[in-house]
């Protein structure tokens, strides 16, 4: 688990009437470049759903699913990220993988970002769940 304060300089570069959803994806797209990882896909989509960001961390692809809050009110975004969304990130990222890596034998890793507008903080939790 990495834990980042980006501060209010760091959200400058955003629009400030972009939605919370995007405002998150694309600190944690910045957060994700900063850490080394090459940005392969965002909003990737098919007709089972939606992946935030495909991203490659040295030889895996990693699929992000991306979770923002402006507060802790509801709970933390990591926390929305139940078995139902996970099953369908998998199925989605299984779409992907046939089509982009057709036959290759590729390392995946599912991992979860969770940004905290209020706390100005990035969390992202590597392997947050697995295929199964």
């Amino acid at each position: 688990m990495k834990l980042l304060k980006f501060g209010k300089r760091f959200l400058k570069c955003l629009r400030p009437r972009a939605n919370t959803g995007q405002r998150g994806e694309r600190l944690a797209q910045r957060f994700l470049k900063r850490q080394g990882y090459k940005i392969l896909a965002t909003n990737y989509q098919n007709k089972l759903g939606e992946i935030d960001i495909i991203a490659q961390d040295r030889n895996t692809v990693v699929f992000v699913e991306v979770k923002t809050r402006r507060s802790t009110r509801f709970g933390l975004g990591k926390e929305a990220v139940d078995r139902h969304k996970q099953r369908q990130i998998v199925k989605v990222a299984q779409v992907y993988l046939k089509q982009h890596c057709p036959g290759q034998d590729v390392k995946v890793r599912f991992d979860v970002i969770g940004v905290d507008l209020e706390k100005e903080e990035i969390e992202l939790i590597k392997n947050a769940f697995e295929t199964a």
